[in-house]
């Protein structure tokens, strides 16, 4: 008998639908689904995939699973779906991936592994939902909240709400400052707190129930315009506010919290109080005038002081005499003749009536500023016969004044100061240069066709122009130099403390006038457009000597004057001869540098012997060939190199020069044993990398560093003698050696002598030349030759021109010598010429 089918299999086989059922049924829902292998490969997607991704079903079938991921697609949200796949467990988060396009979108992924009957893993199962909308619609409510927020904090009037169970549950920035609070110290907090209380107008406490929260949470409806003063801690003093509450209702018209907002009147407050005593003087003044009424019969000399005048000055009525000298002994000492004057023109000139301004004395001491009007009355001839007027208290007035005069200094249209504060620091200035006995110096600026442009452009533009050349005006000077605008299209600066001589104040300025020139190189941008314009500049230099304070704004206004008729664009010194100084060292300057770009200048050597006037060494020398000035003196420009910083690239040429002579010389034995002296600035050393420069120049040129002598000042030594001394180690492992010129003109210091790693110290001429004469400057020259032979170095004396002094000297032990009774300064192909032909 043949056994009957399985009556449950029958029944599954008669449920069980088909595969064109099920994928209509995955079609019809509106979530994406995937299935995938174990492998990740997919298998299958539904229609709503496809349309999430853009990607058709033959384009995803058999592709991984990060078909949809890009380049902004969370790499550890993606290294989390692994994790959890890989341990079996469902993944459930959001990732951002790509449609077909590029598009991105957010996807709300569902990941379910599924195993087989053995518990192997077989494949997975996707559900994909696009939530983009909804992510863009928190992010937007986030963005509304930080705006809600970010403008509740910045009103101007508190903000809190409060729950139906009093619990503070928001306070906005402006609430938290009014408190005296931090946002967390108030949030969660229950009223009442004892850290604040509210009182009433009349100074008592407003209960708990009172509050406006309460009263809007307790009746359902607004509580508007509350006054109320809020005391913090111990402060006494409290702050009023003016608070309104609005209930929060729920769906059954519950009051479930309520939105309070209050704001500080205080000084509205102390207006209303003010304006309170206002009224109350008012209706004094109805009974009595503020002001000190008094009255003088000149016919009978009887004066009359009302009680308010005697309060006015601390005194009571009657305590003093009222006859007319109280004026005048109560009248500041300064102000007496200016009174007595004013009144008596007054009562002469026939005028009915007078003010005059001067100080009363108070009976603590102190003077107080009085206001005096006063009006005559006359018989028919026209002679005074009663003077009636009152006396107002000034102090409150010139506070006031003090204020506006403040705010009177500075230019409304640049904020630059206006000439009356200008010519108030000029006098400052003046005294104070008088004192120091320093220079000052004022530059009056002038724009160039400033009223073309006003009446071409508009005085708009015009003014744009101003305020732009006001800032770069600031942005030439010191700050402790002013700037100020004198009017229309006219500036003045002022500088200070330019030095003790007019000379240098005057060059000083000049290279401040050049910047103030430059500064209008650039053009100016007005509203869109580009405008140039340019500037006169007149100078005027002031110090010690000068006449006053006003006479440089007049000097200097004429020299912009000039400015402006010699063509514009230029400056001109009010001082001629001190212009031409100037004109005259900036020239030389000028020529400074076009002489060292054009090969004028010239190395000269003079010899160094020893005892038996054999030439052991040379010192370089500086000299510069101009082509029209001729031979200028070192004394002349070698200083303007130093305070311009030429004497950097000079330095730089005479080493280079020095070494390639030394290179020269390596070749012929006369000149081979011979040192070569360069003398080194202060200036120079002090580079920070003026070590390397000397070994770069020496390796450039081959010459032997053992031949090479740097001669070094004191001054220069004196600073930063680690710095110093480092380099001179450095330099010294090289074999250059080192000689301290001038030795004894200047910081002489056995200290540094000793640590300075030195060759050779240099007696300066100045005791050379008296030795024999000077007992002082001889001991001198005895004393550096017995130091220096302490300490190991050896002695050179510039500037020996008599066999006396040599005499001297070698008596003394000094074994080298350089000056004229050996040989002067001399072309380098002159000393080689003459060295060769007497090797001594």
């Amino acid at each position: 008998m043949a056994a009957l089918p399985n009556p449950r299999a029958r029944a599954a086989s008669r449920m069980a639908p088909s595969i064109s059922m099920l994928v209509e049924a995955l079609d019809a829902v509106s979530q994406g689904v995937l299935i995938a292998g174990a492998d990740c490969l997919i298998q299958y997607c539904n229609a709503a995939f496809t349309a999430m991704t853009g990607h058709a079903m033959a384009d995803v079938l058999g592709r991984g699973c990060d078909l949809i991921c890009g380049p902004d697609t969370d790499p550890e949200t993606l290294a989390t779906i692994r994790d959890c796949l890989g341990r079996g467990i469902p993944f459930h988060g959001e990732v951002l991936n790509y449609t077909k396009d590029g598009r991105p979108f957010w996807n709300e992924l569902t990941v379910t592994p599924k195993r087989d009957a053995s518990g192997a893993l077989s494949h997975f199962i996707s559900v994909h939902r696009d939530v983009t909308a909804r992510k863009a619609a928190e992010a937007a409510l986030r963005t509304a909240a930080q705006r809600h927020r970010f403008v509740l904090d910045h009103v101007l009037a508190g903000v809190m709400v409060r729950a139906a169970d009093t619990r503070l549950t928001y306070a906005n920035a402006t609430a938290c400052r009014m408190m005296g609070l931090s946002e967390d110290a108030i949030l969660g907090t229950y009223e009442p707190d004892p850290r604040w209380s509210f009182i009433r107008e009349d100074g008592s406490p407003i209960p708990a129930e009172e509050l406006p929260g309460s009263l809007a949470l307790r009746g359902r409806m607004d509580a508007q315009n509350v006054l109320m003063g809020l005391k913090r801690g111990d402060d006494p003093v409290p702050t009023w506010l003016v608070c309104n509450a609005y209930p929060v209702l729920d769906d059954a018209d519950r009051p479930v919290e309520a939105v309070i907002s209050f704001t500080d009147v205080t000084d509205l407050k102390k207006v209303q109080q003010s304006l309170g005593k206002s009224e109350e003087r008012m209706r004094l003044v109805l009974r009595g005038s503020q002001d000190a009424p008094w009255d003088w019969d000149l016919a009978t000399n009887i004066l009359y002081y009302s009680p308010r005048w005697w309060e006015m000055i601390g005194y009571q009525a009657g305590e003093l005499c009222t006859d007319p000298s109280l004026w005048e002994s109560l009248s500041h000492p300064d102000d007496r003749e200016t009174v007595r004057a004013t009144f008596h023109a007054a009562l002469k000139s026939g005028q009915e009536s007078y003010e005059v301004e001067f100080r009363l004395r108070h009976k603590d001491g102190h003077y107080v500023p009085i206001l005096s009007r006063g009006f005559i009355l006359r018989d028919a001839q026209g002679r005074p016969i009663r003077v009636s007027g009152t006396n107002t208290n000034l102090t409150e007035r010139r506070q006031a004044e003090r204020r506006i005069h403040h705010l009177a200094y500075y230019d409304a249209l640049t904020d630059l100061p206006n000439r009356s504060l200008l010519l108030e620091h000029l006098r400052r200035a003046f005294l104070s240069g008088k004192r120091r006995r320093s220079q000052g110096a004022l530059l009056f600026l002038g724009l160039d066709h400033f009223k073309i442009l006003n009446d071409t452009l508009g005085h708009d533009k015009g003014d744009e122009l101003l305020r732009q050349v006001a800032r770069r005006l600031r942005d030439c000077v010191r700050e402790s130099d002013m700037v100020a605008r004198v009017g229309g299209d006219e500036f003045v600066i002022m500088l200070e403390n330019l030095g003790a001589t007019a000379s240098a104040a005057a060059l000083a300025t000049k290279r401040v006038c050049h910047k103030v020139m430059a500064a209008f190189d650039a053009p100016f941008a007005l509203d869109g457009d580009s405008h140039r314009t340019t500037a006169s500049v007149g100078v005027a230099v002031f110090g010690p000597g000068s006449e006053g304070a006003d006479c440089p704004m007049k000097q200097a206004d004429l020299a912009m004057g000039v400015a402006k008729a010699g063509g514009r664009n230029t400056l001109r010194f009010f001082d001629a001869g001190m212009q031409l100084a100037v004109e005259s060292r900036l020239a030389l300057e000028k020529d400074l540098r076009d002489g060292l770009e054009r090969g004028q200048m010239a190395m000269h050597l003079q010899p160094q012997v020893d005892q038996a006037g054999t030439v052991v060494g040379v010192e370089a020398l500086l000299r510069w060939h101009h082509p029209e000035r001729g031979l200028v003196s070192p004394a002349e420009f070698v200083p303007l190199a130093e305070s311009t910083g030429l004497i950097l690239p000079l330095g730089k040429w005479v080493l280079r020069e020095a070494c390639a002579t030394l290179r020269r010389w390596a070749d012929d034995p006369a000149l081979s044993r011979l040192a070569l002296s360069v003398n080194v600035s202060a200036r120079q050393f002090h580079e920070s990398d003026f070590d390397r420069q000397v070994l770069d120049i020496l390796d450039a040129s081959g010459a032997d560093p053992r031949r090479l002598k740097l001669e070094l000042t004191e001054s220069l030594v004196a600073h930063d003698i680690g710095d110093v001394i480092a380099k001179m180690g450095r330099l010294k492992e090289r074999g250059v050696s080192f000689s301290l010129d001038d030795f004894g003109t200047g910081y002489s210091s056995l200290g540094y002598l000793q640590r300075l790693p030195l060759n050779e110290l240099k007696i300066d001429r100045m005791f050379v030349r008296d030795v024999l004469s000077n007992p002082n400057d001889a001991n001198i020259a005895r004393i550096i030759l017995s130091l220096a032979h302490n300490l190991g170095l050896s002695v050179i004396a510039e500037g020996v021109e008599t066999p006396g002094q040599h005499d001297f000297l070698q008596a003394n032990g000094c074994r080298f010598y350089q000056g004229f009774l050996f040989g002067q300064p001399v072309p380098v192909a002159t000393f080689e010429a003459g060295l060769m032909t007497d090797p001594t």
